[in-house]
């Protein structure tokens, strides 16, 4: 488990699937953060390799489960760092998504918090696109975008929607905002 002052520092970058998270985090890595990746696209690289059984167009509830694993040991592996750490999604993210598959809610209310200000990439028609581990539609990525939204702010967290500008210019707004 992270301890109370650890949380503070792992920041969230959530919101619309093909929204520039992914884009966001490597240029925040470039400035020498440390940066997690997305447990979502670790699960499907890993799942089509292999069996593919837990994958969130064949068995979201098993692709949740995992996800929610992973970025449970993800917040362990970060603990002991010193700076900030910028996780592409987290626990919040995958404990959505198997709500949404199942119903089953209290998940949500039993993560260890983040730190309160969460950054949501809002739906960006211009940019989304579908590659080998995004097979879903557009709406589909806005439905999950809403339901994220949503869930973030029933847990008390301040969503910051991110602009819709360059990704060093996104980097800055995200610096500016935790400063």
């Amino acid at each position: 488990m992270t301890s109370g002052l650890a949380y503070r520092r792992h920041i969230v970058l959530s919101g619309c699937s093909g929204g520039g998270k992914s884009s966001l985090l490597a240029e925040l890595a470039r400035r020498g953060f440390q940066t997690v990746p997305e447990p979502g696209r670790r699960i499907v690289e890993d799942e089509l390799r292999g069996a593919g059984h837990a994958l969130p167009w064949t068995d979201l509830a098993a692709f949740a489960k995992r996800a929610i694993e992973m970025a449970s040991q993800d917040r362990e592996d970060a603990a002991a760092s010193d700076g900030w750490v910028f996780f592409d999604r987290g626990f919040v993210d995958a404990a959505v998504a198997l709500r949404h598959a199942t119903g089953e809610t209290a998940l949500l209310d039993q993560h260890e918090r983040y730190q309160a200000m969460v950054f949501l990439a809002p739906p960006w028609r211009e940019i989304y696109g579908l590659d080998n581990e995004r097979r879903y539609s557009l709406d589909a990525a806005i439905a999950e975008y809403d339901r994220l939204r949503v869930a973030y702010g029933e847990l008390g967290y301040e969503t910051v929607i991110l602009p819709k500008v360059g990704v060093g210019e996104r980097a800055d707004f995200v610096l500016r905002c935790l400063r």
